[in-house]
């Protein structure tokens, strides 16, 4: 009977450092999912294409950029402050078309 309750103890603390291993695996590759898909690099907010400033005055009158960001497609960024000191995400094209993310 000892030796039942040996291999049942055994067996338990063996899967328990599996489940972990395999629950750490899972969070390291959602991280590098997370980082791959936020590949922005930030940028100064001076050297935004014009057509991105006039679209957001146009559109969005009355917010000023924070912080704005480009990916290797030329996607950017935008951290944006409302009026009611608020802030939202913008995405833009270099032409200034808004676009989903």
């Amino acid at each position: 009977m000892k030796k039942v309750l040996l291999v049942a103890a055994l067996a338990i603390g063996t899967m328990t450092a599996v489940a972990q291993e395999s629950e750490t695996a899972v969070e390291e590759v959602a991280t590098e999912v997370m980082e791959a898909q936020d590949a922005f690099a930030e940028v100064a907010i001076e050297e935004l294409p014009e057509a991105i400033t006039e679209a957001l005055a146009t559109d969005h009158p009355g917010t000023t950029i924070s912080k704005a960001y480009v990916n290797e497609e030329t996607q950017y960024k935008l951290e944006v402050a409302k009026e009611d000191g608020t802030t939202v995400e913008l995405y833009a094209d270099a032409e200034g078309n808004w676009i989903e993310m």
